[in-house]
């Protein structure tokens, strides 16, 4: 499966932006599905992550209530809304797509095995 990430650019503070990530070769919906992001000099970091079915979601502490991921499995598509955004948002935004079935462990890197190539999403104040 090939992932391409779309949607990334530039927003004030307290804007919005969708970033979507479409497959191509295979079905995502046998994955979960994950969005990271890395900012300059940081550790690539989890943000959220939705189970294969749809039916569950996880967020980073930090980002819940500001964030919602979503998948639209017909259409082989995730999507991240990103609500009131702040500066420190800024980064690159990859999505992922798990090569396990284990939820407990969703929130790892390490689960993942196909990525995209990133968009980028830069705040200003």
């Amino acid at each position: 499966v090939q992932l391409q990430a779309s949607g990334g650019g530039l927003a004030q503070a307290g804007g919005s932006l969708r970033l979507s990530c479409a497959a191509s070769g295979r079905t995502l919906s046998s994955r979960h599905m994950a969005w990271f992001r890395q900012a300059p000099g940081k550790e690539r970091e989890f943000v959220a992550a939705i189970a294969r079915s749809g039916g569950s979601a996880y967020y980073a502490d930090s980002l819940k209530g500001r964030f919602t991921i979503s998948r639209d499995n017909a259409k082989n598509t995730v999507y991240l809304q990103m609500n009131s955004l702040k500066p420190e948002d800024t980064a690159l935004y990859y999505c992922a797509a798990s090569a396990s079935s284990i939820i407990s462990t969703i929130r790892r890197i390490s689960s993942y095995d196909r990525w995209g190539q990133g968009t980028q999403v830069t705040v200003s104040s």
